[in-house]
């Protein structure tokens, strides 16, 4: 009665995620349509499997797909070394047959990489992992014997899980980057950071679609805000100080 009783309250939520791959990622692509913003896409390698049209649609529109491991019960911080030198290898093959594009970039579920995830994501060829929390800005890591890789931190201060979690409604999300951006225009000269992260399957319905198109906009009508790849980003970090 147990396992039947899972089974029965999995279903729905397994029909709520897939609105990601089948309405969401669409909705989110068209806020970014005449603005020349590009974004990183964090996805799941299974998406590859499943949803290759989806993936396509998201390289195509010239974002950049990076690996979030292969499905989000597939933690690193979990595997050995080995498996995960099998899991980047598997996830990075997926995507890029999908995408049509080089991976550069990972982050983990809940950004749960062991102390070996980025020299191996080094060896690999990857530019960039986001599994950091650590500091504001983006930082180059060295992984030893000449290998190099930028850190990122993840930032969830803005953010559509912690909205939804709560009950807060959409317009919050536009209102918390409305506010940052006026604490990193308080100090003028300084970088900031400010990560806008959210969900095709939260954030993809059309109220919260509606309000993440206005921070796309706000953001780009900024004349000192640059809208970036975390691919680009790391790129800038390792020609100015790698």
């Amino acid at each position: 009665r147990n396992v039947t009783g899972v089974q029965t309250c999995a279903l729905p939520i397994f029909s709520w995620a897939s609105y990601g791959v089948k309405r969401g990622i669409y909705r989110l692509l068209e806020a970014f349509a005449g603005h020349a913003a590009k974004a990183s896409v964090m996805t799941s390698a299974i998406i590859a499997e499943r949803a290759p049209e989806a993936v396509k649609a998201v390289a195509d529109a010239g974002h950049e797909v990076l690996s979030h491991s292969y499905t989000m019960d597939v933690i690193p911080a979990l595997l050995s070394v080995e498996e995960q030198k099998k899991n980047i290898e598997r996830c990075s093959a997926l995507l890029e047959k999908a995408s049509g594009q080089k991976t550069k970039g990972w982050l983990s579920p809940r950004g749960t990489s062991g102390p070996d995830l980025p020299r191996l994501l080094a060896d690999a060829g990857y530019s960039w992992y986001g599994d950091v929390f650590d500091d504001d800005l983006p930082y180059i890591q060295d992984c030893g014997g000449g290998k190099k890789i930028v850190a990122i931190p993840l930032n969830t201060d803005v953010n559509d899980m912690p909205f939804m979690k709560y009950g807060n409604p959409p317009k919050s999300m536009l209102e918390a980057f409305e506010e940052n951006l006026i604490v990193a225009c308080g100090k003028p000269g300084a970088a900031h950071m400010i990560d806008v992260t959210v969900h095709a399957h939260i954030f993809g319905r059309p109220r919260g679609a509606y309000y993440f198109s206005k921070i796309v906009e706000r953001a780009a009508a900024a004349s000192d805000v640059w809208i970036a790849t975390r691919a680009e980003i790391a790129g800038f970090m390792l020609r100015q100080y790698g």
